[in-house]
């Protein structure tokens, strides 16, 4: 189910993308990171459907970092529709968002998110919090079995 160490990195927001990736870069994390602006294209990649329809549809990400206001679907609908694929439904999702409302956070838990994170404001905080998260996910973490 999980190939090689790819992050897949759900951010529509140029800015916010560019930040995760020095951060990422910055911290020393250089697995591929493969970059899609909407939800749509999140389903689409993760199902080998649309645009990736040639993409072998086995080869799934280590993580999932997944911004919560997107265009097209939405990071809720997004994760709803991950956890209710066999599989993709245990593909650990990291919520990387710049929301402060608790109802993104309690929502996010109850449909299966394995951490929240808000975006720092602050590139040495941002680059910290990558560090973490490339050390946890991709070192330290051990993957789900094969559904």
């Amino acid at each position: 189910m999980l190939g090689k160490k790819t992050i897949l990195l759900v951010e529509d927001n140029p800015d916010d993308e560019l930040l995760t990736l020095r951060a990422l870069k910055k911290s020393k994390i250089h697995n591929e990171v493969v970059v899609v602006r909407d939800g749509a294209e999140a389903l689409d990649y993760l199902f080998a459907t649309g645009s990736f329809s040639d993409r072998d549809p086995t080869q799934l990400p280590q993580v999932i970092l997944l911004d919560l206001n997107l265009p097209k679907v939405g990071g809720l609908e997004v994760l709803e529709r991950l956890r209710a694929h066999p599989p993709t439904s245990l593909l650990p999702v990291v919520i990387l968002t710049s929301s402060l409302e608790e109802i993104d956070l309690l929502r996010g838990y109850q449909l299966g998110a394995n951490s929240y994170v808000r975006k720092p404001v602050d590139f040495d905080q941002f680059v910290n919090a990558a560090r973490h998260l490339g050390l946890f996910w991709l070192v330290l973490n051990e993957p789900p079995p094969r559904v």
